[in-house]
């Protein structure tokens, strides 16, 4: 948890005021210990209470599906149209109008994340466009009452049911339609209808829907938490949804932390999930057109995985709600991998070792899978052949561990290996074209937890004595 200056002033000054009590309690006569009565659990501390069992099922899924869908897909501009271009909200309001998605696009959606090997689903219910995606009672600005007609939210839940993938709901607090959204912070006012709205759009989607597994809130801007009363939103939401998981853009700690476009794991013990897009719009951007290969996104899974962490990969949905064709092709290129690889990246644990650029690392108890990205195609030198066999070899300094087999998971084929104490792990005979595409998984058994450290092997090897006298 990161604390504000305020907040370590007053950790110190209730120190100080503890310590003050047990000196004076230390001098008193009596002999009766005087302990103080705990204060009431906080919302966070009864989230700890139950958050391993609550975030089972997501650090074993790894992968899930961000969907960004609303009012700016009828514009193509990415999502923050309205406000990089400065659209007034008079004229933005007509989109609503001419928001027509096809029936139960949701269903294309969820079939794509079950192919993908995604594991769950987070749609926006609301961006900061303001625009419900679902039926509420708190404003006409929403699709059962606009151009969709009929309740856009229900319709992804039960769609990624039908497909056996978990449940997330996106909210954005920050709102540029609500007339209170920004004047909230100097109006108190309209802080009160502002964070009354909010708790009670929160409130419905948690009440509406049956369970939800995820809320993804987003965007505090412009109040702090305990302006938002996020104590009390997330008391509401745990009321509600028990088994439920939150993140942290509430301003309170949640059950995980949201690296946004970039891989960035947390502290040893603290949940985290990347947050990325295919190209560089999260809305759909019809211009966009720098897709990430399937190589990245794979390389960026690995990553994730090594760090202990989740990797949620967005899709921006066309106005009509159909996913464009490139999302499409590299979620079903990952997908495909995913079929042959998911032991290598489904319920792995924190590795202890990166990788280089050639290879990323992921660990399951004493196994370890080498990602390898590059492959290593030496040829020798055609003078060598009647010598030496043409063949790939991997090799690992500094693994921290005895190997007892290895194997590829594209082909079953066992590997031979060599290991010199704490300086290599050579994996020999491979073939000289890689296995498989975009990136070969060899899986090697240890005798005990697997640490790579290529620093640790620098002091051991020798040295010439250059430049030292006798």
């Amino acid at each position: 948890m990161n604390w504000s200056e305020s907040t370590r002033r007053a950790f110190l000054k209730q120190f100080g005021a503890a310590g003050a009590m047990a000196l004076a309690a230390s001098r008193a006569e009596a002999a009766q210990q005087i302990v103080p009565p705990a204060g009431p659990a906080s919302a966070d501390e009864k989230q700890a209470a139950t958050r391993d069992q609550r975030m089972q099922w997501w650090h074993e899924a790894k992968f899930g599906m961000f969907i960004h869908w609303g009012l700016y897909s009828v514009i193509g501009q990415h999502e923050w149209a309205k406000e990089v271009e400065g659209v007034p909200i008079s004229q933005y309001e007509i989109l609503a109008k001419h928001f027509h998605p096809k029936p139960n696009a949701a269903r294309d959606w969820a079939r794509l994340a079950k192919r993908a090997g995604q594991r769950y689903m987070v749609m926006t219910t609301k961006h900061h466009e303001g625009f419900c995606n679902f039926a509420t009672e708190l404003t006409d600005y929403n699709a059962a009452q606009q151009g969709p007609g009929r309740d856009l939210v229900a319709e992804f839940v039960e769609a990624a049911r039908a497909e056996g993938l978990r449940v997330g709901f996106y909210y954005s607090l920050m709102d540029w339609h609500h007339p209170d959204g920004a004047l909230c912070k100097t109006d108190e006012a309209a802080r009160r209808r502002f964070v009354d709205y909010t708790h009670g759009l929160i409130r419905e989607l948690m009440t509406n829907y049956g369970k939800i597994d995820v809320l993804w809130y987003d965007v505090a801007w412009p109040l702090d938490a305990e302006e938002w009363e996020s104590e009390k939103m997330n008391a509401m939401v745990f009321e509600l949804q028990p088994d439920i998981i939150v993140n942290n853009r509430n301003l309170l700690p949640g059950d995980f932390s949201t690296p946004e476009q970039h891989i960035q794991a947390a502290e040893a013990g603290r949940a985290w999930e990347t947050c990325m897009t295919l190209n560089e719009s999260w809305g759909f951007n019809r211009g966009d057109d720098a897709w990430k290969t399937p190589k990245e996104i794979v390389g960026n899974l690995a990553t994730c995985a090594n760090g202990g962490g989740n990797y949620l990969l967005n899709i921006g949905p066309m106005p009509d709600g159909s996913v464009p064709p490139e999302s499409v092709r590299i979620l079903s290129e990952a997908g495909a991998w995913l079929d042959i690889n998911g032991k290598a990246v489904y319920g792995t644990d924190r590795c202890q070792g990166g990788g280089n650029v050639n290879v990323i690392y992921t660990r399951r108890g004493n196994t370890l899978y080498l990602h390898q990205h590059f492959w290593p195609n030496h040829t020798p030198a055609a003078e060598w052949l009647d010598f030496y066999k043409p063949e790939a070899v991997v090799a690992i300094g500094g693994l921290k561990a005895k190997a007892l087999s290895a194997r590829l998971l594209k082909t079953g084929q066992n590997v031979e290996f060599t290991q010199d104490g704490d300086f290599t792990l050579r994996l020999t005979g491979l073939p000289l074209v890689a296995p498989d595409q975009p990136a070969t998984v060899i899986e090697v058994e240890c005798d005990s937890e697997p640490v790579v450290d290529h620093d640790a092997e620098r002091p051991l090897w020798p040295r010439l004595k250059v430049g030292i006298s006798d």
